[in-house]
């Protein structure tokens, strides 16, 4: 976009001026806007020519004036041209500071953060859950530490974010506040968003994690086996939040659906599918991917069981499902009772449908990712690789039954 710019030098008659010199001033004009800024220097009226803006005269200290003028000028078609090609915006107070020698001051990395989570506490329940939230604000809380004890500042520009400040902030989330390899590449990640939204914007031109990988291993992921499912499938509770809490737990075992996604799964979501049977379909409250699920007998079991409880008819729900904190807390006395000595939480449920339930039982690793709603197959993956030590078990078996038909 085009813009009109226009520089005048003049003299500006002070105020009960009499006689004398008076002070030349430089004027700024951008699309009409104008900003008006003392050169510093003073001309007699009658040697200043207002046609050329310049002090008439071939004296030395007239020529040294005109020379300090026509150098104001050139900065200024310097700096114009500058943010022409920069593609920045065109403005009075761009140009004057350029003149004043002063320096627009760079995007700040908590500023910066700052906004972005006030955009997402915007957005809740729109894309955003307040957990995600609630990470974000950690995240800018460790910062603000790091920053403060490491730089000596409140903050720092985005302009001087580098691969040292990367590793360094991961070194102080694991040494000052002991956090395990796991969490601290979360706040990572976190930071990365941030970052790619500034090269994104143009703010910064090199990104500071080119060279930086996460040296932290994903965690085993726990799940029950086929003998410790049917443990606590065949346990017959008679407190009823323990019953309840089996049910909606075993349903997810043979769904695969996490915690969020049972508790507002509606009865609209359950529908015929493709074979006439019973499906889900459903969207993962995370990631919003969509889930179509084939119910096994036992799930189908289970919805009939709830089909008319007064919990389920209220708020138009499958299932009666607790708080996730009271939900793990009963599933450790679940765990006690049935004899698993696992720290069994809610979310193992998916874990083990998708170990113990799918892949253990041959289903291709492909309808298993589309089943649990997973955006990369990747993710799927993880658990097909905690599958290799159940095929060593397996292997080491057979060995020992050639080992004894060799002898």
């Amino acid at each position: 976009m085009l813009t009109s710019f226009h520089v005048l030098f003049y003299l500006k008659k002070p105020k009960s001026y009499l006689s004398g010199p008076m002070p030349i001033y430089l004027r700024i004009s951008v699309d009409g806007k104008r900003s008006e800024i003392s050169v510093g220097r003073t001309c007699i009226p009658t040697s200043w020519n207002t046609q050329s803006g310049r002090c008439k005269g071939n004296k030395e200290d007239i020529k040294l004036l005109n020379a300090y003028l026509e150098s104001l000028q050139t900065k200024l078609n310097i700096a114009h041209q500058m943010l022409v090609e920069s593609g920045k915006e065109i403005t009075v107070e761009a140009l004057r500071n350029a003149i004043a020698g002063k320096r627009e001051r760079g995007k700040m990395l908590l500023e910066i953060f700052k906004e972005h989570n006030e955009k997402v506490e915007t957005l809740l329940g729109n894309g955003f859950e307040s957990n995600t939230l609630k990470g974000y604000r950690t995240t800018i809380k460790h910062l603000h530490s790091f920053i403060h004890d490491y730089y000596e500042t409140e903050d720092i520009p985005i302009l001087k974010l580098n691969h040292e400040f990367i590793v360094e902030f991961e070194y102080y989330l694991r040494s000052t506040f002991k956090i395990s390899a796991i969490s601290a590449a979360k706040y990572i990640k976190n930071l990365k968003k941030i970052v790619n939204s500034c090269l994104a914007h143009d703010w910064i031109s090199k990104n500071p994690f080119a060279n930086y990988k996460s040296k932290a291993k994903p965690v085993e992921r726990i799940y029950l086996t086929q003998d410790e499912l049917n443990a606590i499938d065949q346990k017959k509770f008679t407190i009823e939040r323990l019953a309840q809490v089996k049910d909606v737990f075993l349903f997810c075992c043979y769904t695969g659906l996490a915690y969020a996604d049972v508790k507002k799964l509606k009865r609209e979501e359950i529908g015929v599918g493709v074979d006439g049977g019973v499906w889900i379909f459903a969207k993962r409250k995370k990631t919003a991917t969509s889930s179509r699920i084939p119910l096994l007998g036992k799930a189908v079991e289970i919805l009939d069981k709830y089909k008319h409880h007064p919990h389920c008819e209220v708020e138009d729900t499958l299932l009666p499902v607790l708080s996730n904190q009271k939900m793990n807390a009963y599933l450790k006395e679940i765990a006690d009772v049935c004899g698993i000595t696992k720290t069994l939480t809610f979310h193992i449920a998916r874990h083990t449908f998708a170990t113990t339930v799918t892949l253990s039982n041959g289903v291709p690793i492909e309808t298993v990712s589309k089943m649990l709603g997973h955006t990369n197959l990747k993710t799927t993956q993880h658990y097909a690789k905690i599958l290799d030590t159940k095929v060593s078990k397996d292997m080491s078996v057979l060995k020992k039954k050639f080992s004894i038909k060799r002898r």
